[in-house]
């Protein structure tokens, strides 16, 4: 029989684009070392747009001013995909994982993470899943949750955003993921009744076990910091 899988869950709660990415890229690099386990972040971001490695800045179409006034950074990252937005109510993951424990296929990678926020749509009674050609979640012929990673040497990192309750106007100063064709909905629209994050979070946090055959364990945000700034100690010789 293999050995057991763990996946360590850590909710930041709302938290600046910036600083979150920091975070990510310094428990990335502690994965690669094997100075951590897997993990999997989960925040709500303040109102960011990003754009990763596939993308233009043409996609976006609010100005700097525009930008200002509503309180909206823009960052390109090392993700793969187009633009996006990210904000209040939605839920952003991020599995910092080595794939070599799920398969080391980043195509089968993908699929899973899709896998996981469809059941967990599922058990809220929408029916979602996939369209050809896409990567991503759609129900009623709009996208519900953007999915865009970075993998080196089979540690992963980026990931999932799933709209719950966000605010849709701002993907409306966007072209959403570079796609021209197709709206964006959110789990809220799909029920007509507010949902909140914290609904969701549990249900996320199981399927993604379940997807992914992982024990899903807690950890809080300040050991997490901690574990990410921490240093080598010094051995005796």
């Amino acid at each position: 029989m293999g050995q057991a899988k763990s996946i360590c869950v850590a909710e930041l709660g709302r938290t600046a684009y910036g600083a979150c990415w920091e975070l990510q890229q310094d428990l990335f690099a502690r994965r690669a070392e094997g100075l951590v386990g897997d993990l999997l972040l989960l925040t709500e971001h303040d109102h960011v747009y990003t754009i990763g490695t596939g993308g233009t800045d043409l996609h976006l179409l609010a100005g700097e001013e525009e930008l200002r006034a509503r309180g909206v950074a823009v960052f390109h990252n090392d993700r793969g995909g187009d633009i996006t937005y990210h904000g209040p109510g939605q839920i952003v993951g991020y599995p910092i994982l080595d794939l070599q424990s799920y398969g080391a296929d980043l195509h089968l990678y993908l699929r899973n993470l899709e896998e996981a926020v469809i059941r967990t749509l599922g058990g809220f009674g929408v029916r979602a899943g996939r369209v050809d050609g896409y990567t991503g979640v759609w129900a009623e012929g709009e996208k519900v949750c953007a999915i865009g990673i970075k993998s080196r040497r089979w540690i992963t990192m980026h990931g999932f955003a799933l709209n719950v309750s966000t605010d849709l106007a701002y993907f409306g100063r966007i072209i959403p993921c570079g796609i021209f064709e197709k709206g964006v909905t959110s789990l809220s629209r799909l029920l007509g009744r507010p949902v909140e994050p914290a609904e969701v979070l549990p249900v996320l946090v199981r399927e993604f076990g379940a997807v992914f055959g992982a024990e899903m364990t807690k950890a809080g945000a300040k050991e997490l910091r901690a574990a990410a700034h921490a240093k080598e100690q010094p051995t005796d010789t």
